[in-house]
């Protein structure tokens, strides 16, 4: 049978289960879950003194001594008669619920409301799968996993169907497809992988995630909207001395860019974690049982962490990266997770000598086939990713086609030619609905998951492009800066080339933008190379990189220079960056006319 646990933090409900163990609507009702949330509704007609209450009267909703309360208990036995019997039917079988069918208009709002507060839940279903680990399986444990959670939502519709159907007296014309099981479906199993040992025993026989199901349009609504400080880097393992109660982690092995790390959080943040596939790659059999290049343990007991809760550390003896993340409110936010693992990938990346890049890159062929590989350069809220936005917006009357490498974060690589290549590490965008063209977040509905759409800074997590095209390495042709704070006039105009090497790597190393409030930051900041995520914490380690690759792309014929997007420019947050990225079409053209008579 499945283990229900309810959660004492937000509004969330987990369904763990080993096999499906409900086969009728009756069974999903006499499931401990139904009794929770029945509990916790009537807390809330309570606590808000709703006339709803009127529908459970004679029947106390006050639970006492851990016990269900009386209401609860009669409203879970009312609901399992209700799938087969009119209320008539009912008041004779069991007369002491006959008090709550008095008002059978009123008690059909009830149910109507609580269905509404269980599908208000963000709601997951952990299923353990138990097929052989030896071997990688394309179907096995797949098809199970899928049914059990087909099964889950078409119980749970036909239980509230058959319900409703039975208070109003007739079955609907018109039925709502809504979401009704669970949001998010975890398949979990036991991976063999090489635990280096020592500190990292703790995470010794967590269970992995191997598969996920995504019900969306789904809304999450984390404590914070922002990200503030930094990740520090420390001498010594963090995880030494740290102890974890391993019933309440996971593990999700990621593909970030052509890294493997191994993400273990606590169940506290499910939904931040399991959002991230559809941000990263979910890493395949082989992969996860490989040594990872880098492991972030996200949740720790925050006293064992000291003052700074977000550290990471180069752990040279097992040839990894590990970061790690104390549990707190204070994290309980997107960025978080996203940022520590870019965080992973870009010290990796300049110990293996290529240089990270936080910005976006695209592949743009106009209607005239000029065409060429671009790469906008810039921290959180300087333009880049409403530059992709803003492409996308203009596509119809100046793209042949458009084609996204990296939305965030990437990586150069100088080849043995001279050429310079970027490389991604994201298959999907976090962005901000507020930079997006109004209705293109409703054009992506059905792949979207929505963090606190009701706040500032709200954010959509979508994928927009495939692993395959990540990683396979594409030349650059344009290196911008995203700068969003300046004016275009007769002497700045949107699209200024250097000449210069190291005048443009001073633009770059400065990193000036007008802060976005995406951050903690306000008016006009400045980041080392706009990368707060490992360059600024080994700037002895990134200048010399950074000046190699300059030098390369000068002599490479990389266009280098800035694109004045004036985003952080009251009231041009949409014009700006489409009419940058007109001017940046027009360049695109201008170069292909200056090649082609060359």
């Amino acid at each position: 049978m499945s283990e229900i646990r309810a959660m004492t933090f937000g509004n969330r409900a987990i369904i763990r289960m080993a096999e499906m163990p409900c086969v009728t609507p009756q069974d999903i009702l006499r499931s401990p879950l139904v009794l929770q949330v029945v509990q916790r509704f009537l807390d809330h007609l309570v606590k808000h003194d709703s006339p709803l209450l009127d529908t459970v009267q004679g029947f106390s909703p006050v639970a006492t001594g851990g016990e269900a309360s009386e209401a609860t208990k009669a409203v879970t036995d009312l609901l399992r008669l209700l799938v087969d019997h009119t209320p008539a039917r009912i008041s004779q079988l069991v007369p002491h619920l006959a008090p709550l069918l008095e008002e059978v208009q009123a008690l059909g709002d009830f149910v109507d409301k609580l269905y509404d507060f269980w599908r208000d839940y963000e709601r997951f279903l952990i299923y353990e799968s138990h097929a052989d680990d030896s071997r990688d399986r394309a179907v096995e444990g797949h098809i199970p996993f899928l049914d059990a959670n087909d099964s889950l939502k078409n119980l749970v519709l036909e239980a509230y169907r058959r319900i409703d159907s039975h208070l109003r007296g007739y079955w609907p014309r018109v039925y709502h497809q809504v979401p009704a099981g669970t949001s998010i479906g975890l398949l979990i199993d036991h991976i063999n992988w090489p635990c280096p040992g020592g500190a990292y025993d703790v995470l010794r026989d967590i269970p992995f995630v191997r598969l996920v199901t995504l019900e969306l349009p789904v809304s999450f609504y984390p404590r914070r909207n922002t990200r503030k400080g930094s990740f520090a880097p420390v001498e010594q393992n963090p995880l030494e001395g740290v102890t974890l109660n391993k019933a309440h982690w996971y593990c999700l092995p990621l593909m970030v860019g052509p890294l493997v790390i191994h993400t273990f959080f606590h169940e506290e943040y499910l939904a931040l974690a399991s959002s991230l596939v559809n941000l990263f790659e979910l890493a395949g059999h082989a992969a996860a049982r490989s040594k990872p290049d880098g492991i972030l343990v996200f949740g720790v007991p925050p006293d064992s962490m000291g003052d700074n809760q977000t550290v990471f550390y180069e752990d040279a003896e097992n040839e990894l990266l590990l970061g790690v993340v104390g549990r707190s409110a204070d994290v309980d936010y997107f960025g978080y997770f996203k940022k520590m693992l870019l965080t992973l990938h870009n010290v990796i990346m300049m110990r293996q000598g290529r240089m990270p890049v936080h910005g976006a890159m695209c592949r743009v062929e106009l209607r005239d086939r000029s065409r060429a590989n671009i790469v906008i350069v810039g921290d959180s809220g300087a333009g880049k990713s409403e530059s992709l936005e803003a492409f996308r917006t203009l596509a119809h009357d100046h793209l042949r086609d458009m084609r996204i490498i990296f939305d965030d974060m990437g990586a150069l690589e100088i080849r043995p030619d001279g050429s310079v290549a970027g490389y991604g590490t994201e298959t999907g965008a976090f962005v901000r609905l507020d930079d997006l063209q109004p209705g293109y977040a409703f054009g992506q509905i059905d792949r979207s998951i929505f963090m606190n759409p009701h706040k500032a800074n709200a954010r959509l997590v979508l994928p927009i492009t495939t692993y395959d095209e990540v990683v396979a390495g594409h030349p650059v042709d344009i290196f911008l800066y995203a700068n969003n704070y300046e004016q275009v006039d007769e002497d700045h105009g949107f699209v200024q080339i250097f000449d210069d090497p190291a005048h443009a790597m001073h633009v770059f190393r400065e990193g000036y933008r007008a802060a976005k409030g995406t951050t903690d930051e306000r008016g006009l900041v400045h980041t080392y190379f706009a990368n707060p995520f490992g360059p600024a914490q080994f700037k002895a380690r990134h200048d010399p990189l950074a000046a190699n690759f300059f030098q390369a792309m000068f002599a490479s014929g990389v266009q280098v220079g800035q694109l004045r997007t004036r985003l952080g420019i009251p009231g041009l947050e949409q014009d700006g960056p489409e009419t940058a990225a007109r001017a940046l079409f027009d360049f695109i053209r201008q170069l292909a006319e200056k090649r082609n008579a060359g």
